[in-house]
Parts: structure tokens; C-alpha cells; sequence
């Protein structure tokens, strides 16, 4: 183990926590910045969870299910929260919560109107800094909302800053810092900046209140919040324990109680005289009897009153322990020294050294997104069911209640979420994703995320796994057993061969492989039609729905995730049969129906009902209609790009170490010998470079020209990375008519014009990071096959050739561009927003937007789903590290941790 000396402090509280329990990560971001207008909370008789509850009810209202707060922290059972609260003496309400449009407010769907920021974060929270900025002015509440919904979806967002609220710098910048001097004792430092010209003040309002859980149990287990010395508050808990929270400079302390504002909400008398919103009515309205004089409650702040003269700032010092600490701010400072300390140690150990100074910012601000996008999340469906009289299992459910049919469903636990704000809850699909981004911080955490999706409390009986809280039983591309390969070989080279995760994964996953055939194969063909997959707004239709020409559809990016599935649960097959040969017939299981797929996607022979389409050189969806007509819905787009992905690389002993396997591929190979010859993946044979083996889709002659496509310019390359549809049709549109009715796919390299989905998602034209990143995977792959021996033309046209791994790296520089300083120090993330690309106080903070911009990579969509676009960093990573020579000689699945150990050096015990 490494020994917790220098850089190495981080590490060992990562050691520690794992090997000995410590619950270093007991404290965590894990609140949400949105608990208002989501499905939990939603008791309407519609549906209709954003007009049920609301941001302006939000204020008064107590939660059921979860809680929300600016910059705020909790433990991981959210029993005790805390967050910041601040009023500029001009808004017309105390700022406890991020404000945002709704979806039918705004004219590209729901979207937080707000600047914050997570800045740093170690993967122990023993360090976290986090900035939002306050308008010193009146928030523009109704000018937002009422110039979004004025605008139509062809037109742009209308933003904070274009409302002018921080002209001539009018605003505070809030540093809200937190430090660990143990598992259970938190230091809390805000700092407040004055950018503007002239004095201004602003009260702060720390606070610190419990979950409430005491309505559900009628009292018996009601915690409390007490005022004691001048400064000091102590919350005692029946679960948590007794913790303390002294705040220096003795400020005011205020009392309530977490109980809704019956009066005011709906016309009813408060069952308590101090309710949710006292705060707000005490500081601004001045209602001095909306505090509590006892000083007692479960809902408690500090009131200070800052006034700060132009470019002037003011610090705030809390500290937060169980048991009290002796002298709270004796040894402050020194500590948040040691902790920054440790966080840079920490960073500057994993970071590739060949980065530049703009790379490690954005590398480091991107990891730090994915730790502070941890929110702990409840939901319990079946008592959610029971109370809304939807349960499938009582006498008369209520009909169209949503998700009744997963009442099995038990959710509590702190989960990587895709967006605090936009996204507070999981999605499956991104979830696999962040795993990723994870586990260059923490494995631990990053593969407890992936189990919790195969655990029984989650898992459908069934086999599916929970799309989202919306809809459950949506689809999301089956990407979970990708994710799981890649975090096992990571931690493999690192020294730590964990195949009791595998093996518990694994049998989740046969569960869910089954589902897949079971239920999204109805003829039994080997072609798939799972539905959106996740894509959104990508096809002709809507995927999810009825088609309006009646038949089915063929999903080409369906089937090719199948295959994608199949390759990856091979491979762990594979592995497991090392020690256990039973799954060698296993893992024949996943080449044979790999086989089948690749083969129905395009049979020997001209076919006009198979998704490959020869005279393009692309594969398409197949419409089937009701009369047994087949159609191909010639749209090039992401849905023809993915079977690119589905490519696997074996090294040339893989397979020969397994006599069953070899049996039944050579019985396999004479029971159907022109399907191997349609899949096989060159036209001169099985081997590659070192003799290396080839699961792929594409032969090289498909290859070459689904390649042309992707590296073409005026097709699918774009300056910051790999476009969801091709640019050809923002001049020429595809149009298919039916039953009278015009459907169109059009380029659009921003924001959806369409309503499918909601409109606030758009998969016809703007960059993805996810899929960009398994593309990128793929070309590094298939250069370990082919080798130096295949070069192509990027882009398409220009004369020059690359290797597979060349392309690889110029679509990561396209990528990485986004978020760093070009030659005139600009942003492609930040577009033609001028306070961000030139202002010193915005333009090193980085934003990591859900999608991007085809032709310019302005940042799109939620503004904060570091979750999937947070992947730059691994992907920064890994060509920081690795060499085109050194991946041919070596294999992709051990060249990047050998980098990694010849790089930090030490145990390679160690968590990462």
C-alpha cells in the first residue's frame, strides 16, 4: 500500500476508505439543484410534474423525496444538509435555489438560468471549490421567462447575460470551498468578490437543515437544530448522531421549521407557526415573528450582512463536525492549505504530462464536474405507487400512473447523475459513461455505479435496466457491458485483477442480453428495434411511438448496439473461462449470435430488406411496411456510424487457449460457411498485424467507405469532432411523405426544431460526446488490426492519408478544441459570448454542455452534464500518454496502465 506521505495523501484516504472502512466519502456534493418539478415530488393527477410543483412553490414547500440548495453539501443518506442562501437587498426573493425554465417556458426545452461552477474536487471531497455568480441588481425573473416563451425554436436562448444584469461587472463572485481534517469534520469557507465599481451588499445566509423524514413516521423520529454558545448550532439525529456547526464572527443565528407554508400555498393554516420559508419573509420582508425566538428547529442559517466596497471581498468561516471540534478556527487556514495541497498533488499525479498548462485546466475542471455531480437520490416506487393508487398489485390501480410496473424498485444511494439541474436523476446509458470519466479518480465509486444497475433493487425482474425516472421502461443503448470490460482491464494493469466484479456484473448483464433478444428481436431475425435508444429526434420518426405508415422498423444503430454487446460480453467470457472453462460455451454463445447479426445486416447476395446499402457504401434503418415492402430511410446519420463501433480486437493466442471454444467455432464454421465469409473482417483473411484477430461489422472494403463518409468535411467531420448527421442535408433535406403527411430531416447544427421528444434534444447535427468517444475507440481498435498497412484520406478529399490511429488523434484534437484557448485565446465552447471568451473573472471557467455546436462547438443544451462530456478527459488522457507505435507493438488493452504505473511509479496496489 502507498504510504500517506506528499502527493500521496488523496490516495491514501482512497486506500483507506476501501481497505478500512473509513468513510472518507460519508460528506459528499451529494445534494441536488433541483428537487422542484421532478417526477418524485410530482402527486398531480395528470403527470405533470413541472406545473405541480413549482420553482416559485418551491420556497415554501417542504420535499418528499429529496432536497435541493446552491453549492451544497450532505451526508450520504441526506439525513443533514447544508448550502449556501444569499440576498442582494434588491431580488424580491432570498436566492436558496438555482432558477430555470421549465420545458414549456422555454423555447428549446427546460434550462437553468444561472452561472455556477465546480471548479475542483478531490474523489474523497477532501477538497471542493465551487463559484456562482450573484447579480448585484434584481434578477430579471420575468424578463426571462417572458422573452423565452416569445421565441420560437428556430430562434436562439435568451440568456442571463443578455437580460444585461452584469454590465459594468455588477455582481459577487460567491467561492464556496469546503476541507476535510476528518471523515466527519468539514471546514466551509465563502468567499465573496465585489467585481463591481461602487459598495454593494449582500447578505449570506449559510444553512443548515434535516431532510424531513418526520412526517412519514408521525413524529417518533423527529431530529432538531438548536442554538447554543453565540455562533454555534447543534443538530442531534436518531441515525446521524449529534453534530455541531460554528460559525465565526458570531452572526445572527435563525430558527424554523422544514414544514410547508400551507397559508400561503394553498389557503390552509400552518400546523406550525415557523414554516419552510421563514428566512425569506424575515430578511426581506422583515417579519420578525417568522423566526423562531427558541432558537430551535429543523431549519437553521447564519445571518451575516456583508458590505463590500468596489473590488473588495469578505470571508465567511464555518466548520461542520461530529464530535465539536475543540477550537474550530484555531487551525483553519493551515488546514484548507493542506488540503488544496493534496488536491494539486493529487492532480498533477494523474494528469499526463505532456499536457499544457489550458489542457490540465480543462482536465482537471472536467473530473471535478464528475465528482461534484454525485447526488444522493431516493426513490421508493412501490410506496410512491401506493400513494398516487397506481400499485399494479392492489385491488383497483389507478390506470396511466407512471412506471407502475417497476413497484419493485427500492433507489437510495448517491449516484452520478448526467446534470444536478436539468437531469436530476440517473440515465442509464450516461451513467455507463461517466464510469469512465470515474475511474481515473475512483474506481471503487465507478464500478458501485455500474453494479447499482444489476443490483435486484433496481434491475427489472424482467432484465431491463431503469431508463430514467420519466419512463423506466424507456430504451437506452445497452452500453453497460462495455463499460464494465473497460473499468476491469483499466484496473487490471493497475495491479488489481477484480474478477468478482466481473463475474457479478457478468450475470446481470446475461439477464439483461436475454431481455434484449427477448423482447426487442420479436421475429427472431437478429435485427433489433429498441426504440429512441437514446438518440432523441436522430430518426424519420418518432421511434418510441406507433409508426405512422404502420409495420416496424429495422433499427441499424439498434442492431449494431447488439453487436456491440455481443463483442464485449465475449470478451468477458473469455476472461472468466480462465478460471472456470464452463463459460468457454458461454462465451461461444455471444460469437454465434455476433455472427448472425452482422450477417442479417447484410446477407450474401443484393437484397433490398437489409441495411446495408451497396451503392451508397452506408448502413439505414429499414422501414417494413404492412404490405411486405421494405424501404430504406436513406438518412445518413449517427444510426449508420455505430456499427462502426461494434469492432473488437483479439490477440492471436485469445482464442486458441480455450479447446471447447475452438470446437464449436470449427463445427459453427462448417455449418455455415457463407455467413463467415460474408463477416469476415478482410477480404484477404482472419489475421491482422502480430496475428491478431478481428470482431468487426465492416470488412476493410466497407470500412474504407463508411470512412469516407465519416472523415468527409461537408459530411459527418466537423472542426470540433464527429457530427450526429450529415451537413449534406442542411442544403437537401430528406423527405419522406406519408398518409398525406410531410416528414423531414434536416441538418441543424444547434437546437431542435422539433417537438419530439420535447424539442430540448437535438441528434441532427450537433457534436456528442459519448458516441465521439466510442468512435474514437473503435478507429484505436481497428489500428491494432490493420496497423500502419491501411491509411485513409482526412478528410476526405484533401490528399492527405492518416493511419486508423492518426484519425483517432486529429478527431480528439477536434474534440479537446472545444473547451481550449485557440491562437486569439477564444473558446469554441463559449461561442460569441464576449464576457466569457475575454473577461479574466469567466474565461477559465469551463462549462461542459450535454451536445455541441456541428459547425463552431458553442456549447448547447444542459450547461453542466460534465457526466458525458466530462469523457474529454479520459480521452486527453489517454493520447497524452500513448504513441502509435507503442499501441501496435503492445495492444490497446495493457499499453495505457503501463503508461499510467511508468508515469506515477509506486504500488500498483493503489486505487486510482
Amino acid at each position: 500500500m502507498v504510504s500517506a506521505t506528499g502527493s500521496l495523501l488523496e490516495q491514501q484516504r482512497l486506500n483507506d476508505a476501501r481497505a478500512f472502512k473509513i468513510p472518507w466519502k460519508k460528506w459528499g456534493p451529494y445534494l441536488s439543484e433541483r428537487q422542484w418539478g421532478t417526477v418524485r415530488e410530482d402527486y398531480s393527477e395528470n403527470g405533470d410534474a413541472w406545473g405541480y410543483f413549482t420553482h416559485d412553490q418551491a420556497r415554501s414547500r417542504a420535499y418528499k423525496w429529496g432536497e435541493d440548495g446552491i453549492g451544497g453539501i450532505c451526508d450520504d443518506r441526506q439525513h443533514l444538509c447544508f448550502a449556501l442562501a444569499l440576498w442582494n437587498e434588491h431580488d424580491p426573493i432570498l436566492k436558496e435555489r438555482m432558477f430555470g425554465l421549465t420545458n414549456s417556458e422555454a423555447n428549446h426545452g427546460e434550462d437553468v438560468k444561472e452561472y455556477y461552477f465546480y471548479l475542483d474536487s478531490t474523489p474523497t471531497h477532501s477538497y471542493m471549490n465551487y463559484l456562482y455568480k450573484y447579480p448585484q441588481g434584481e434578477y430579471p425573473y420575468r424578463d426571462i421567462v417572458e422573452t423565452n416563451r416569445r421565441r420560437s425554436r428556430e430562434e436562439p436562448e435568451y440568456e442571463l447575460l443578455d437580460t444585461g444584469v452584469f454590465d459594468n461587472d455588477r455582481y459577487f463572485d460567491v467561492f464556496v470551498e469546503y476541507a476535510k481534517e476528518g471523515p466527519e469534520d468539514v471546514l466551509i469557507r465563502i468567499t465573496v468578490h465585489n467585481r463591481g465599481p461602487e459598495v454593494a451588499r449582500l447578505r449570506v445566509l449559510p444553512t443548515l437543515w434535516f431532510r424531513n423524514t418526520w412526517a412519514w413516521d408521525n413524529d417518533r423520529c423527529k431530529p432538531s437544530l438548536q442554538g447554543m454558545t453565540p455562533g454555534a448550532i447543534r443538530a442531534t439525529h436518531p441515525e446521524l448522531g449529534e453534530y455541531w456547526l460554528d460559525c465565526d464572527g458570531a452572526p445572527e443565528l435563525l430558527f424554523t421549521e422544514n414544514e410547508s407554508n400551507t397559508q400561503r400555498l394553498w389557503g390552509q393554516e400552518n400546523s406550525t407557526a415557523h414554516v419552510k420559508d421563514a428566512f425569506h419573509a424575515y430578511v426581506i420582508a422583515g417579519q420578525v415573528d417568522a423566526i423562531n425566538p427558541a432558537r430551535t428547529g429543523t431549519k437553521a442559517a447564519a445571518h451575516y450582512v456583508l458590505e463590500l466596497p468596489g473590488g473588495g471581498q469578505e470571508t465567511i468561516r464555518l466548520r461542520l463536525a461530529a464530535p465539536r471540534a475543540r477550537n474550530p478556527f484555531g487551525d483553519f487556514e493551515k488546514i484548507f492549505t493542506s488540503r488544496i495541497a493534496d488536491a494539486d498533488a493529487f492532480y498533477e499525479r494523474i494528469a499526463p504530462k505532456a499536457l499544457t498548462v489550458d489542457q490540465r485546466r480543462v482536465h482537471r475542471q472536467a473530473l471535478a464536474g464528475m465528482l461534484w455531480s454525485k447526488q444522493y437520490y431516493y426513490f421508493d416506487v412501490d410506496r410512491w405507487l401506493r400513494e398516487h393508487k397506481g400499485h399494479p398489485m392492489t385491488d383497483s390501480p389507478r390506470p396511466g400512473v407512471r412506471n407502475a410496473e417497476w413497484f419493485h424498485m427500492l433507489n437510495a444511494d448517491v449516484i452520478s447523475m448526467p446534470d444536478k439541474w436539468e437531469y436530476p436523476w440517473y440515465a442509464a446509458w450516461d451513467l455507463a459513461f461517466h464510469t469512465i470519466s470515474l475511474a481515473m479518480v475512483d474506481f471503487d465509486f465507478a464500478k458501485d455505479q455500474l453494479m447499482l444497475m444489476l443490483r435486484g433493487l433496481y434491475f427489472h425482474p424482467g432484465g431491463q435496466i431503469p431508463a430514467y425516472e420519466w419512463n423506466f421502461s424507456d430504451v437506452n443503448p445497452p452500453v453497460h457491458a462495455f463499460a464494465t470490460l473497460w473499468l476491469y482491464k483499466y484496473e487490471k494493469q493497475l495491479g488489481r485483477a477484480d474478477l468478482r466484479f466481473l463475474e457479478r456484473s457478468f450475470q446481470g448483464l446475461m439477464l439483461n442480453f436475454n431481455w434484449w433478444v427477448n423482447r426487442k428481436d420479436p421475429a427472431g431475425r437478429s435485427i433489433f428495434a429498441g426504440g429512441f435508444l437514446g438518440l432523441d429526434n436522430i430518426g424519420v420518426f418518432d421511434r418510441s411511438a406507433p409508426l405512422p405508415t404502420g409495420g416496424s422498423l429495422d433499427q441499424a444503430d439498434g442492431t449494431a448496439w447488439m453487436a456491440f454487446y455481443c463483442q464485449n460480453m465475449l470478451e468477458i467470457a473469455l476472461i472468466l473461462s480462465e478460471t472456470d472453462p464452463v463459460y468457454e460455451e458461454t462465451a461461444f454463445k455471444f460469437l454465434q449470435n455476433f455472427m448472425w447479426i452482422s450477417y442479417a445486416m447484410d446477407r450474401i447476395g443484393e437484397h433490398h430488406d437489409e441495411m446495408w446499402d451497396e451503392e451508397d457504401g452506408f448502413f439505414y434503418d429499414l422501414l417494413r411496411l404492412p404490405d411486405g415492402q421494405a424501404i430504406r430511410l436513406k438518412v445518413r446519420s449517427l444510426v449508420g456510424l455505430l456499427p462502426l463501433c461494434a469492432s473488437t480486437v483479439f490477440e492471436a493466442d485469445s482464442v486458441a487457449r480455450y479447446p471447447a471454444l475452438m470446437e464449436l467455432i470449427a463445427l459453427f464454421r462448417k455449418r455455415h460457411p457463407e455467413l463467415v465469409a460474408q463477416v469476415a473482417p478482410t477480404d484477404a483473411g482472419f489475421s491482422g498485424y502480430k496475428g491478431r484477430k478481428l470482431l468487426s461489422i465492416l470488412n476493410r472494403k466497407k470500412l474504407e467507405r463508411v470512412l469516407g463518409y465519416l472523415l468527409d468535411e461537408n459530411e459527418f467531420l466537423g472542426p470540433c469532432g464527429i457530427r450526429s448527421l450529415s451537413r449534406h442535408y442542411q442544403e437537401h433535406p430528406f423527405v419522406f411523405q406519408t398518409g398525406g403527411q410531410e416528414y423531414k430531416v434536416q441538418y441543424l447544427p444547434a437546437e431542435s426544431n422539433t417537438a419530439m421528444f420535447g424539442g430540448n434534444s437535438n441528434w441532427r447535427g450537433p457534436v456528442w460526446m459519448p458516441i465521439n468517444t466510442l468512435i474514437v475507440r473503435a478507429l484505436v481498435n481497428l489500428y491494432g488490426f490493420y496497423g500502419d498497412e491501411l491509411k485513409v484520406q482526412c478528410p476526405t478529399g484533401s490528399g492527405q492519408y492518416m493511419t486508423l490511429f492518426e484519425v483517432a488523434q486529429e478527431i480528439v484534437r477536434r474534440l479537446t478544441s472545444i473547451f481550449l484557448r485557440d491562437a486569439t485565446g477564444q473558446r469554441a465552447v463559449y461561442g460569441s459570448m464576449a464576457k466569457f471568451q475575454n473577461d479574466p473573472h469567466w474565461r477559465d471557467l469551463i462549462l461542459f454542455y450535454e451536445y455541441f455546436h456541428g459547425d463552431n462547438g458553442a456549447g448547447l443544451g444542459a450547461s453542466h452534464q460534465t457526466g458525458w462530456s466530462g469523457l474529454v478527459a479520459p480521452l486527453m488522457d489517454l493520447f497524452g500518454r500513448v504513441d502509435a507505435k507503442a499501441l501496435l507493438e503492445s495492444g490497446r488493452d495493457n499499453l495505457l496502465a503501463r503508461a499510467i504505473n511508468e508515469q506515477v511509479g509506486g504500488d500498483r496496489t493503489e486505487t486510482r
